[in-house]
């Protein structure tokens, strides 16, 4: 997914997108929402967009859950944390992805990492490694199990407009061999730490994922363009 390879580290802490489709973030969605909605236990907004999704890009929605007023609540966010400071949407770099070793000191993350942090859900993620002759080969990344991915997240609201990045570890032993970073993917154990209801303690879930938690397969680099839909794109390739 490019998580920090490939982009340039803006001044408030958070990394500006590469425009080339290969560094972008992208993610999926094939669960209903109400499944999620019954997985999270949480109230789900009337905002949240129809899946299933294949090729969710930064700035557009995806389902975050959040904690408060004694509910969990599953909204739309847009991928892309817009600062409080920002004049407009983009008034700075694109903001989809906040470094865990750097989280707590950057303007941008500081404050929502104490105070607002949510799960970012989908149901897997496109990641590139390097491939022959300069060009980036494409793999689908999954739970083992099946179930969604919560990633760990912050969200900001700007205006009315409610935002969010995922937070990033380095890679562990399931994507080392794909690239150096990877998405900080929450156990279910550890979903009420991370959203504030079972105390502090979140600085120690930001470690990489256990080996055997993630499998991934190669796709068609059709998934390169950001304009690239179907179910066909996140099929395997052929033996």
């Amino acid at each position: 997914m490019g998580w920090t390879s490939g982009r340039h580290a803006g001044k408030d802490g958070g990394e500006r997108r590469n425009d080339t489709p290969p560094m972008c973030g992208r993610l999926t969605l094939t669960h209903p929402n109400e499944a999620l909605a019954a997985l999270f236990d949480a109230v789900p907004g009337n905002d949240l967009p129809a899946s299933p999704r294949f090729n969710i890009c930064p700035t557009q929605d995806v389902p975050v859950v959040t904690a408060g007023e004694g509910r969990r609540r599953l909204r739309a966010m847009r991928w892309g944390l817009i600062p409080s400071w920002y004049k407009s949407p983009n008034d700075g770099p694109l903001i989809i992805n906040a470094r865990a070793d750097t989280v707590a000191e950057k303007p941008a993350f500081r404050e929502a990492i104490r105070q607002r942090r949510c799960l970012v859900v989908a149901s897997g993620f496109y990641e590139w490694s390097p491939g022959p002759g300069g060009s980036r080969l494409p793999w689908y990344v999954t739970r083992a199990d099946g179930q969604p991915m919560a990633l760990g997240g912050l969200w900001q609201a700007w205006g009315e407009r409610l935002t969010c990045a995922v937070v990033t570890t380095e890679a562990g032993p399931n994507l080392a061999h794909i690239h150096d970073r990877e998405p900080l993917i929450l156990q279910p154990e550890d979903w009420p730490k991370w959203l504030g209801e079972a105390g502090s303690g979140a600085a120690l879930l930001m470690h990489p994922t256990a080996a055997g938690v993630l499998r991934s397969h190669r796709v068609d680099p059709a998934v390169n363009s950001n304009r690239a839909q179907g179910p066909q794109l996140i099929e395997p390739l052929p033996a």
